[in-house]
């Protein structure tokens, strides 16, 4: 089980700064690292990533988008058969009413392609704010908002840039700190950060390089 964590200790306008270049100079490239080529693969990646890792949902999506080309396809698909295609990703009966239920709605409304907006993204079955933002932001480069995952849910808060624990509430505290132009960037970096230092269970706080901004470095609950 994640370790508790104690009260919040806000970030300091100075240090957050701080935080982001440091983030920047640790994750140069950081980047969605769900294996896509389009914004179709992207999106029935991120849909599959849920309660998954990345790591999962690139081997699965290795044959499946060889098989899967385009929405049209997606939308032919037999359910059954496309369940136990993505099994493994855990969740296969819900994803699969939503992977394929998207693509029909894409099809349908949306000429077979995957709409570029967020109003129209989270119209699609199984998407809401953070997979339209990881597709507007990875592959649109668009800054529309915040990707919020349990990455950076943890993070949020261990760096003192939110106190909420839902999701919407931490994204509306991001995009009031975090300057617009680096929300995409942020996103992936803290997510980066997450997976290889500040750990859920734990911690690698004597080898992270954010601790000197970090409010909740030394305190024994971190």
């Amino acid at each position: 089980m994640p370790r508790p964590e104690g009260p919040f200790e806000p970030i300091t306008e100075s240090a957050l700064q701080e935080v982001l270049a440091e983030l920047e100079r640790l994750y140069p490239e950081a980047d969605c690292e769900l294996r896509h080529e389009n914004a179709l693969q992207l999106l029935i990646a991120t849909i599959l990533s849920a309660q998954s890792t990345d790591v999962r949902v690139n081997l699965v999506t290795e044959t499946l988008f060889e098989r899967y080309r385009t929405a049209e396809d997606l939308a032919r698909a037999d359910p059954a058969v496309f369940e136990q295609e993505i099994r493994s990703t855990g969740f296969f009966r819900n994803k699969t009413k939503s992977v394929l239920g998207a693509a029909r709605k894409i099809v349908a409304e949306f000429g077979g392609e995957v709409p570029d907006t967020m109003e129209d993204l989270i119209t699609l079955p199984g998407v809401a704010r953070k997979t339209a933002n990881v597709v507007l932001g990875t592959w649109f480069n668009k800054p529309v908002g915040v990707v919020v995952d349990t990455h950076i849910g943890r993070l949020a808060r261990r760096l003192g840039i939110s106190p909420e624990k839902d999701a919407v509430k931490i994204e509306r505290d991001l995009m009031n700190r975090l300057p617009q132009g680096k929300w995409i960037f942020a996103g992936h970096a803290i997510i980066w950060h997450g997976r290889r230092v500040c750990a859920a269970r734990r911690p690698d706080c004597a080898n992270c390089t954010l601790a000197d901004w970090c409010p909740r470095n030394g305190l024994p609950d971190c």
